[in-house]
């Protein structure tokens, strides 16, 4: 498990006096991936509170912005991955823990759990049709639930 440990002592000139760069680059890393879970969750627990939302008539999954990012950010995990691109959030990661001498599966307690929980061993055209599919199941939940096109919620 990493801890950050950080040193208040007077400043000398050398950065490596008062901070750990490995220390920092795992608190980075950690807080890329701690990012990166948060973002699946938006993405697979939005479509669920937009079909929900939608049978129990919940105003809030209408909301055109919430709805438009929705859109937008499975789009972007659809592109990259039609395209054949690494998640910028995942090279960032692994830079951070190689930076700090490590690699990208051994490390904290956070890392060991959302890498077990976020990252799966399957061909890469699996991961391509799930989210084309995932893609069409919230285009699909965008036409059952259409958002709100009012003066609170439209765009400008």
């Amino acid at each position: 498990m990493s801890v950050c440990h950080v040193s208040f002592v007077p400043y000398d000139g050398n950065i490596n006096s008062r901070v750990n760069l490995t220390d920092m680059h795992l608190l980075l890393a950690d807080l890329i991936l701690v990012t990166h879970a948060l973002f699946v969750a938006f993405v697979v627990a939005g479509l669920v509170a937009i079909l929900a939302g939608g049978y129990w008539r919940w105003g809030w999954v209408r909301n055109w912005w919430f709805r438009l990012s929705h859109l937008l950010a499975i789009g972007f995990v659809i592109a990259e991955s039609w395209l054949g691109m690494v998640c910028p959030l995942t090279e960032w990661e692994s830079r951070s823990r190689e930076a700090a001498g490590g690699s990208a599966h051994a490390g904290s307690f956070i890392q060991y759990w959302l890498h077990e929980i976020l990252f799966y061993d399957f061909a890469p055209w699996v991961f391509t049709v799930a989210y084309t599919v995932f893609g069409m199941l919230v285009l699909l939940a965008w036409l059952l639930v259409p958002p709100e096109w009012n003066k609170k919620t439209s765009p400008p």
